[in-house]
């Protein structure tokens, strides 16, 4: 069991919480505490705590992420994160800017590794203030000379003068702008090959100056000394520990020896260099991403932890209300997969732990269409996305792909996007669409056909009044002539990707043609290029040319294709 800590008088107003916080607290006491009595809170509990490392704004998250309630800013990776070594050649005032972000990234309390504190008392105590004008939690500052070594290079690292670095303590102490502010003591003493008995008369002496707690490093790979020193301190501060050295000993021998507060030190750095290493080998091995996509982060990981969805409710909330786009996606038909598609439409089948139309709406939400109506028909049912709306076409069997979009009638208005469901495409492609000034314009592969040979068939045709060049700087604008499965022997210039984007006027455009179709009673019967060539002959439909980076699954062999190009 571990030890209740006693704390000497002169220190209770130290760790009392300030007079104007309990007065705040007492009109919010559901408010979340400040990060000074967070940390405090953590170092005094009879519990043992655990603070996890991290070196930047992203790297604090996951530390949040993972469930840990601190956070320990380590010196050695904040500075190898910098391509420098660990011996104070980033500045304090480099470190500072790095802690703004973190402290930006996540509601966690820091212990910052501080060093030596930076110099002197004078620069122990303008740190401090700086430190808690920026909402850390505390600072562990060690007793080494200035510029420090790292603990683990060398031996017999020369110490600090016991006196000198009491008044660092002191003039940290005296500077701090919270009551609940928190100053570890590391004594590097057994490190540098000094007996216990020096480790412990440094701790009184620090403790004696008014440290909240002591560090006590160890590099000896049993945790022996840092054992026999719990056993002699008894507890007169909390005791905070770094087992980088002795990582093997079991956790409940810390819990037993009464220690305050263990700190995974330098783990994450570790670890991202160890994969960035891996993916940066086999990428330059395989001049290729194809076998290293499906094994890192996606980058829709990365834009849910830097917290993009709260930028677009803070953009509803403070600009101007603005037309969002929004999206129809085709996915009535069954398809052609054998098994695949005995209990579910095509635009279900799995890849890689999602289905296509899933993907298809992750990559609508990644350029902020969050509006999407999916046309249900084959097995309805199974058609189960979360946030999308759905409409139906019963009759998906009888009809074409024209008389499946008219069931979408009341989503055809505004800036729209228009899809087939098994289709799957780079963000840039759809990106670039939405940047259109076109009132309709339409992705389309300008790669050779012959290389789609395996296709058992190739569909939705593009003839346009000028082909690809492949000249960078002909940005001229390309108009659809028609769009059809059979050219009648023109040149096509591309295939439709199944994708298209209309302004406001061209869904009026398009509303209006499949009100004619179906006047004319053949709308049931239509397909999309017939009708987005109906529009393309009374109004300019633009054409975009892309090269490859998309695909659309239409034979098993696309299907195992698919889990490639995720």
């Amino acid at each position: 069991m571990r030890q209740t800590t006693h704390v000497r008088p002169e220190k209770v107003n130290r760790e009392m919480t300030s007079f104007a916080h309990r007065i705040i607290s007492s009109f919010a006491p559901n408010a979340p505490p400040k990060a000074t009595t967070a940390l405090r809170r953590e170092i005094f509990s009879p519990a043992l705590s655990f603070l996890m490392e991290a070196h930047n704004g992203l790297s604090a998250k996951l530390v949040e992420e993972a469930g840990f309630r601190g956070v320990w800013a380590s010196g050695l990776s904040i500075s190898a994160s910098l391509g420098l070594r660990d011996s104070n050649e980033a500045s304090w005032t480099q470190v500072l800017e790095i802690l703004e972000y973190m402290v930006d990234a996540t509601g966690l309390p820091i212990l910052v590794d501080g060093d030596t504190g930076h110099g002197n008392f004078n620069n122990v105590r303008r740190f401090v203030r700086k430190l808690g004008e920026r909402g850390i939690g505390g600072v562990c500052i060690e007793d080494k000379l200035f510029p420090k070594a790292n603990s683990f290079i060398g031996e017999a690292q020369p110490l600090a003068d016991i006196e000198e670095f009491c008044g660092r303590l002191k003039a940290g102490k005296d500077s701090q702008v919270d009551d609940d502010f928190v100053i570890v003591a590391r004594t590097e003493a057994l490190i540098s090959g000094w007996p216990m008995e020096e480790a412990l008369k440094r701790a009184e002496a620090y403790h004696a100056a008014g440290a909240d707690a002591i560090l006590i490093h160890s590099k000896n790979p049993d945790g022996a000394e840092i054992f026999e020193f719990c056993r002699r301190w008894e507890n007169r501060a909390p005791v905070v520990i770094v087992p980088t050295m002795y990582y093997a000993t079991p956790t409940d021998l810390f819990r037993q020896a009464g220690i305050s507060t263990v700190i995974w030190a330098n783990h994450l750095l570790r670890s991202s260099i160890s994969a960035m290493r891996e993916t940066a080998r086999r990428i330059h091995e395989d001049e290729s991403l194809r076998s290293v996509e499906g094994r890192v982060a996606s980058v829709q990981d990365i834009f849910h932890l830097v917290g993009n969805a709260e930028l677009e409710d803070a953009e509803r909330r403070y600009l101007p209300e603005q037309t969002r786009p929004h999206a129809v996606v085709l996915a009535a038909s069954r398809g052609e997969l054998g098994d695949l598609t005995d209990d579910q439409p095509k635009a279900m089948i799995d890849v890689r732990g999602q289905s296509l139309l899933q993907r298809l709406v992750n990559t609508f939400a990644v350029s902020g269409i969050r509006d999407v109506t999916v046309v249900r028909g084959y097995r309805k049912d199974a058609v189960n996305v979360k946030g999308v709306k759905t409409v139906d076409n019963d009759r998906y069997d009888q009809t074409g792909e024209a008389y499946s979009l008219a069931q979408a009638a009341s989503a055809l208005q505004g800036q729209l996007v228009v899809a087939y469901g098994d289709v799957l495409f780079r963000n840039y492609i759809l990106e670039s669409l939405l940047s259109s000034n076109a009132d309709v314009v339409l992705a389309v592969d300008a790669l050779n056909l012959a290389q789609r040979g395996d296709k058992p068939r190739i569909r939705d045709l593009v003839l346009a009044d000028h082909p690809f060049s492949g000249d960078y700087l002909d940005d001229g604008p390309v108009r659809l002539v028609r769009m059809a499965n059979d050219l009648g022997g023109a040149p096509p210039c591309g295939e439709w990707m199944g994708l298209a984007r209309f302004s406001s006027l061209g869904a009026s455009w398009l509303r209006e043609e499949i009100a004619l179709l179906e006047t004319e009673g053949s709308l049931e019967q239509a397909d999309l290029p017939l009708l987005l060539s109906r529009v393309a002959a009374k109004h300019p439909v633009r054409v975009k040319y892309f090269t490859g980076h998309w695909m659309d699954v239409d034979t098993l062999a696309d299907v195992a294709d698919a889990r490639n190009f995720t």
